[in-house]
């Protein structure tokens, strides 16, 4: 009896971590998505250019790229719960700091503190839930994760929105800060790292020591998994894509796509918000949803991967080639299916890379791979505000065709992941 209880309590336990560490990943979706809506405000508060402020978004994602690895070998060797606790603190202070500045450096100290901060949050807590959760409950437990990331969009757009429109877009910030502060001692307090750590049987003794859960045990030391992962042929094809769709998304959806909006299709700043509010819709149906077509339909990580990937291309191609043409309804689907094909299909990229190599490097695995879509981020987001300013404003806006050359060269890198979704190698585990 006292062992079922203690079943019970392992499975039913994990539901509540799963939850603490969700609502910590829709704050680092906040911070990644919420210049989009407030980007024009931020140039006329700190009269500064579309290259700076297109470097102000970009340095969230070279912090957060450089601490991937060092997240991933922070998970596997330190812990991820003490990892989560102390880079939260980091990111509240920086919240606060954004919040509050009255300047542009000030701003820069405040995004590079978030950016460091919440950048040991998604490869920690991926790493619990492989200790938690069953690798055949892994695809569609990462997929309700990134739905709730899809939420932390929703806030960064519509919610953040409608706040800047009402009052001042530094509350919306100064309240993220006070909140985190709040999160930093649920995770603390309440997340374990294994169900060993509460006294409760693991997954292996659940199962009656099922192979899958098993190999979990074997361990794999921090410079043998580093050198594992590198040298493996097939991670990099799953790396490049991520450079490359990642760097789409961020580079577009989380900077440019909200003036992109106003400028071209002259929509106010609360209906720009509306319109980019499809890319946490996207998010929150097109996480769970691949993560089970990929599990329990296709049986596959790959071809879900690829049908994205066209998609994605398919739509570059069509805003490139009418950018100022589409009807103001038909964007709201237009975005929807861009926040589906580009930013929910990355639950099935981080499972394949996990799916790659033994569990035991699961934290260095993911945390090498996930170097790679900030650095698209950090590579797209300045590269598209340049061509911006290459050309002259209209007024206050930047002209069309620079935006017109933008999505060409968005369509150039969405061909070019559908290139690296060709070269993956197939990892799920066909059902027997």
């Amino acid at each position: 009896m006292p062992v079922d209880r203690d079943v019970r309590k392992t499975l039913s336990y994990r539901w509540l971590i799963f939850a603490i560490l969700a609502l910590a990943y829709f704050f680092v979706y906040f911070h990644r998505l919420s210049l989009s809506v407030v980007a024009d405000a931020l140039v006329r508060e700190f009269d500064t250019s579309a290259s700076v402020m297109g470097l102000l978004g970009s340095v969230y994602f070279y912090c957060y790229a450089c601490m991937q690895l060092p997240a991933g070998l922070m998970a596997d060797s330190l812990g991820p719960r003490k990892t989560v606790t102390f880079f939260l603190l980091i990111a509240a202070v920086g919240s606060l700091i954004f919040g509050l500045a009255q300047s542009i450096s000030m701003a820069f100290v405040g995004r590079i503190l978030v950016g460091f901060g919440v950048s040991m949050v998604f490869i920690p807590t991926m790493k619990i839930l492989s200790q938690w959760f069953r690798v055949r409950e892994f695809a569609i437990m990462a997929g309700l994760l990134n739905a709730v990331g899809g939420i932390g969009v929703m806030a960064a757009t519509w919610v953040l929105a409608l706040i800047t429109a009402r009052f001042d877009w530094r509350i919306a910030f100064e309240i993220i800060g006070c909140a985190t502060f709040v999160l930093v001692a649920l995770v603390w307090l309440l997340v374990r790292d294994r169900p060993e750590d509460k006294g409760w049987p693991s997954l292996a003794e659940i199962d009656h020591k099922d192979l899958e859960v098993v190999t979990e045990t074997k361990i794999i030391g921090i410079w043998e998994g580093m050198r594992r992962v590198v040298t493996t042929g097939h991670f990099w094809p799953v790396a490049l894509w991520f450079f490359l769709d990642c760097g789409i998304f961020f580079g577009f959806g989380a900077l440019w796509g909200g003036p992109y909006l106003m400028d071209v299709y002259g929509l106010s700043r609360g209906e720009a918000g509306s319109v980019l509010s499809m890319i946490a819709w996207g998010m929150i149906f097109g996480s769970p949803l691949l993560g089970y077509v990929s599990e329990k339909i296709l049986h596959s990580r790959k071809k879900v991967i690829i049908s994205c990937t066209t998609l994605l291309t398919a739509e570059m191609l069509l805003l490139a080639l009418f950018p100022a043409l589409i009807p103001t309804k038909a964007l709201y689907l237009v975005f929807f299916i861009f926040s589906f094909s580009a930013s929910a299909i990355v639950v099935i990229g981080f499972t394949t890379t996990k799916e790659l190599f033994p569990v035991a490097i699961a934290g260095t695995s993911v945390g090498t791979v996930n170097l790679f879509p900030f650095l698209g981020g950090a590579v797209f987001m300045p590269l598209l505000g340049r061509i911006l300013d290459a050309y002259p404003k209209i007024g206050s806006h930047y002209d069309p065709q620079a935006y017109s050359l933008m999505l060409y060269l968005l369509c150039g890198a969405a061909g070019l992941a559908l290139l690296c979704s060709l070269l993956m190698k197939e990892t799920c585990r066909h059902p027997a």
